[in-house]
């Protein structure tokens, strides 16, 4: 009686697929793979597919991160020169390329995201970004409290403030920037204008309202929508405006009046079923955006939050490893990018634009697929791509509110409450109509 042997299913071994899953998104030049230098051992591409590598790891110590990210590279590429072996050259060399590397691959993940269609306007016209910061956490050495200072009680650890601008349809980064722990968010927003896409429309939450932040925003040619607070004091019927719909107001601090034009808003008043939510936009026209459709766009905003809860908690990065500032940077920058590449490689598997009748994927059952296939050393018997196609989020319905959980470290921050709103005086209404003259004059 013959027997036959079993062939794999897939023919192709799991380092060989990843290598091509990952390429498809890393850029063809610009990050090469030999070097001219027959000495140098870690090569651009070597490099940046190490750290990605690095930051799936879920190992407790970063020299056994680097050595399960290395290992699995040799077998990507068993046909080059392996790269160094030890933790401490690897972070020596991705320190110098990092100024180059990292604008290089966040600009290719971009065109991926467009390739992939990730990237829908809104009406043809928006394309939707969030942005928010929260904090990381580094360990407490004298080196990282002196680059990134203590930020909340006096015995927490050093911090590094964290904002990202993330893309609302994907759930994935656009940009970021960090800094020291008392960085505001609002100067880093400042800094990311300039990467913004043409024609956004930005949403974000009260901590991001000022006269200067917004009108920066408007003067570069995008849109928002902004929660507003009681710390807000806004004018109505100011007469600056060429047309008054329901709802216009401005906002004109005492110190710009007779300086600068008031910035012409739109506020619009929602419930989310406990309390009012107050919003400014500088979309006036409600034929190109209703009130209820700015409410369910701001809702969507909650997606950066679900970003922040993946690197932090599913990737284990609320409190960093890394005991010097300089690795410490590098550690969350491409703990960013992984989980940028990871989300790349689910929704491409998905089918890009089919997601979003599928669910939304799990970062969870994404990492778990792709430590099963790193850790193997048999052929692969289902692809790799179906497997990451399936890392979805359960689709239960919750029995309760969630926020009924008791949760060791819950937030309590006060609610924002409401702006003040009030009637522009007649002198105010002159001094609108007076610098109204003198602009059209010049």
């Amino acid at each position: 009686m013959s027997h036959r042997t079993r062939q794999p299913i897939n023919s192709r071994s799991y380092p060989t697929q990843l290598r091509d899953a990952i390429g498809k998104f890393l850029p063809q030049s610009g990050l090469s793979l030999i070097s001219a230098d027959q000495r140098m051992r870690w090569t651009d591409r070597m490099l940046t597919i190490t750290a990605i590598l690095f930051a799936w790891a879920d190992q407790r110590t970063l020299a056994a991160a680097f050595d399960f990210a290395r290992q699995f590279v040799v077998r990507m590429y068993p046909t080059r020169r392996r790269p160094g072996a030890q933790f401490r050259g690897f972070m020596r060399a991705l320190s110098r390329a990092h100024e180059r590397l990292l604008p290089t691959v966040t600009a290719a993940l971009r065109r991926a995201m467009d390739r992939v269609g990730l990237t829908d306007r809104l009406g043809g016209h928006w394309r939707v970004l969030a942005v928010d910061g929260t904090r990381i956490a580094c360990p407490r050495t004298v080196a990282n409290e002196q680059a990134f200072g203590v930020s909340g009680k006096s015995k927490s650890y050093p911090q590094q403030q964290l904002t990202t601008l993330f893309a609302v349809g994907s759930g994935l980064p656009w940009t970021w920037r960090r800094g020291r722990g008392k960085t505001a968010e609002r100067t880093h927003l400042r800094q990311m204008l300039p990467e913004l896409p043409a024609c956004t429309l930005l949403l974000a939450d009260a901590g991001f309202v000022g006269f200067d932040l917004m009108g920066s925003i408007q003067q570069a040619g995008h849109d928002f929508i902004i929660r507003a607070g009681r710390n807000v004091r806004l004018l109505w019927k100011l007469g600056y405006a060429t047309r008054e719909y329901d709802g216009v107001v401005y906002l004109w601090p005492k110190d710009q009046r007779g300086k600068r034009p008031p910035l012409i808003l739109r506020l619009v008043t929602l419930h989310d079923g406990r309390k009012p939510v107050h919003l400014l936009t500088t979309v006036l026209d409600r034929r190109r955006l209703s009130d209820a459709s700015i409410g369910a766009l701001y809702r969507r905003r909650w997606g950066v939050e679900v970003l922040f809860r993946s690197l932090k908690q599913t990737m284990e990065r609320t409190k960093l490893r890394s005991r010097s500032p300089r690795s410490a940077q590098l550690e969350l920058d491409w703990s960013l990018v992984g989980l940028w590449m990871l989300g790349l490689l689910v929704l491409d598997a998905g089918g890009g634009k089919a997601l979003g009748n599928s669910g939304p994927w799990s970062v969870a059952l994404a990492l778990a697929v792709l430590h099963s296939c790193i850790t193997t050393h048999c052929r692969s018997l289902r692809s790799l791509r179906k497997m990451l196609a399936e890392s979805r989020v359960d689709a239960y319905v919750r029995s309760g509110p969630k926020s009924t959980r008791s949760h060791r470290r819950k937030k309590t921050e006060p609610p924002a409450g409401t702006p003040i709103l009030r009637i522009a005086t007649a002198d105010e209404q002159q001094a609108a109509q007076a610098l109204k003259r003198q602009r059209r004059a010049s």
